[in-house]
């Protein structure tokens, strides 16, 4: 009987997605649509990006993560789609509800939103430009805009009235391609049980920078616990994603939970040489 090498294993049963940041040569949405034809082509599952205003350097050019999707959108045929993370305390909830039923709409229900708190490590983008740097804070206003988008997403009248946003009876139409709604994953940091909180009550869970795959087990294990405690489904469909150097081997991960894994590209410049050549690698990462 011939064994089966677990990398094979892993492309069996998880499923692999580009994750971009859109920086410098890749702050050109024509050049990321074609992209993620070829990746399309040669099999991968999915096309994630980045969602940032601003980056520390050499990080100079940075490209709108919803018109880059948009270019995606009309690339491509058969991908998963997203913003992987968008942070929602910097964005108006009613603006990102219509510009994510828009993109559902026009890739046809292959949409993704990740979402998650931002964080002013890397660019100072929340400090200068004014925005909240309590993370409690924006906590709260990520919680109160998942509320929002739901309402939003359900076609009925919005009526909302929080810490942070106001909504009056309002219906943001045309409701999304998928029901009930697009489904929505959310990051988590290691040492915080808030986002797996949060986590837990969504469709996906996202932990980042994750020491190894023992870290990864923990906080799945967390947000397994947390999701029979609210009494959901075990056998209800739930992504867990793991976010992985290009080479490494899925299949621990996968063994843990994982069902994406992610090209983890490294925190600044990614040239385009770079992202072509995992990209025709092809899915698995060999």
């Amino acid at each position: 009987m011939t064994s089966t090498p677990s990398s094979e294993l892993a492309q069996d049963t998880i499923r692999s997605g580009l994750w971009l940041p859109l920086f410098d040569e890749l702050a050109d949405p024509l050049v990321v649509a074609r992209l993620a034809a070829e990746a399309e082509e040669v099999g991968w599952h999915g096309v994630f990006v980045w969602d940032h205003l601003r980056w520390s350097e050499p990080v100079e050019e940075i490209a709108d993560p919803w018109i880059t999707l948009a270019a995606v959108a009309t690339a491509t045929e058969n991908v998963r789609i997203g913003p992987m993370v968008t942070p929602l305390p910097r964005r108006r909830p009613a603006k990102v509800a219509k510009e994510t039923v828009t993109l559902d709409q026009l890739c046809n229900g292959r949409l993704t939103l990740g979402v998650g708190l931002g964080s002013d490590r890397y660019g100072l983008e929340l400090s200068m430009m004014g925005e909240e740097l309590d993370d409690r804070v924006r906590g709260r206003m990520l919680d109160e805009s998942l509320s929002v988008l739901a309402a939003a997403w359900s076609g009925e009248p919005v009526y909302h009235r929080g810490e942070h946003y106001k909504l009056d009876g309002i219906r943001l139409l045309p409701r999304p391609v998928q029901r009930p709604g697009i489904p929505v994953w959310v990051a988590a940091l290691p040492g915080n049980s808030r986002p797996l909180r949060r986590a837990a009550r969504h469709d996906g869970f996202f932990p980042v920078l994750v020491a190894g795959v023992d870290q990864f087990a923990e906080m799945v294990g967390s947000v397994r616990e947390l999701r029979a405690a609210e009494g959901k489904d075990p056998a209800a469909p739930y992504d867990i994603v793991a976010a992985l150097v290009p080479g490494t081997d899925p299949a621990p991960y996968a063994r843990e939970g994982a069902t994406w894994w992610m090209t983890e590209f490294p925190m600044g410049a990614v040239s385009l040489d770079m992202v072509r050549g995992v990209l025709r690698e092809g899915p698995v990462g060999r």
